[in-house]
């Protein structure tokens, strides 16, 4: 059964491609401008992805602002709206986002754009879950972190004390959901695009997607 779209809204981190912003584990590798570029690439595919649906409403989560030629460039797509990350750390702005969701949407499913394996199936196989009982659903990482986080209800204890940007984020969250008695769901487990190591297994994909976007 697909889901109407006001029930659930997929909501899209991303941070802009400046150079030296951006992908700054890459820049060894890439240099600052070449990560900049695939931090737009990716940014691009994502939402290109997620467009094709109908099923959600789909919100852009912009650092350090709006204001970047690209996010203004996705604010003309009437399917899109546009904000402004907020917060201390990356926790934070993941719980001020998916509440502020939780307050307009019975579902909300936060990822971010450095998983180019995300696939549409997987958001819907987040919502189903949502729809079936389950308080949260992630997408683990091969890093041990997550690259998708769905929640059907405000769960803000997921996002503070986690050690983000180590290989303990996923176990940790398991563990706060464990103690408190809530259950959860876990997709495919999926590889990130963070470390030079990573851009070896995306390397034709990531080809295809500069190509496309011209970078």
């Amino acid at each position: 059964m697909q889901t109407m779209p006001g029930t659930v809204v997929i909501q899209v981190f991303a941070k802009a491609p400046q150079a030296g912003y951006a992908k700054t584990r890459l820049v060894p590798v890439l240099g600052a401008q070449g990560a900049a570029e695939l931090q737009r690439a990716m940014i691009t595919r994502t939402l290109q992805m997620l467009s094709d649906s109908t099923s959600w409403a789909l919100q852009l989560w912009c650092a350090p602002d709006c204001s970047h030629s690209l996010f203004q460039y996705h604010a003309d797509n009437p399917r899109i709206s546009l904000h402004r990350q907020s917060g201390q750390d990356l926790g934070e702005r993941m719980q001020c986002a998916l509440a502020y969701a939780l307050r307009r949407f019975e579902r909300a499913i936060l990822v971010g754009t450095d998983c180019p394996g995300l696939q549409a199936d997987d958001l819907h196989e987040a919502v189903s879950a949502l729809e079936n009982g389950y308080d949260a659903v992630f997408g683990p990482a091969l890093d041990g972190g997550y690259y998708l986080v769905g929640l059907g209800r405000d769960l803000p204890f997921l996002f503070n004390g986690i050690a983000w940007g180590s290989e303990r984020v996923m176990q940790q969250s398991r563990e706060r959901l464990a103690a408190a008695g809530f259950r959860w769901h876990e997709l495919q487990v999926r590889r990130d695009l963070d470390r030079p190591d990573d851009l070896a297994h995306f390397s034709t994909l990531l080809k295809n997607d500069l190509e496309v976007t011209g970078c």
